[in-house]
């Protein structure tokens, strides 16, 4: 499985983005996927996952409330629509997609994409 991740981008302080993450090579539609983040001196941290199963969410508590993931499984791409960013959600953000569940612990995910950047500034 292939991930691509893209719309990433700079945004001010209380802004919007969108990022999306598309797969390609595999059975999307029976993947877990989840987004995680990895800003500069800092290990890589979970941001939110979906199930594969029954679109079941489950999210990091500094981003309860802003964002929301969310999968089209016909067009084999997970989404994380972020609102109300501020200057602490700057990272490299990360798509990754695990076969068995959609957990917190990044070293279960089995596919991973390249990354997409978002600089959020005050």
């Amino acid at each position: 499985v292939q991930l691509q991740a893209s719309g990433g981008g700079l945004v001010q302080a209380g802004g919007s983005l969108r990022l999306s993450c598309t797969a390609s090579g595999g059975t999307f539609y029976r993947y877990g996927m989840g987004w995680f983040r990895q800003a500069p001196g800092t290990e890589r941290e979970f941001v939110a996952s979906i199930s594969w199963s029954d679109g079941t969410t489950r999210y990091e508590d500094s981003v309860k409330g802003r964002f929301t993931v969310s999968r089209d499984n016909a067009k084999n791409t997970v989404y994380l629509q972020m609102n109300s960013l501020k200057p602490e959600d700057t990272a490299v953000y990360y798509c990754a997609a695990d076969r068995l569940s959609f957990g917190r612990n990044g070293k279960y995910y089995d596919y991973w994409g390249q990354g997409t950047q978002v600089t959020v500034s005050s």
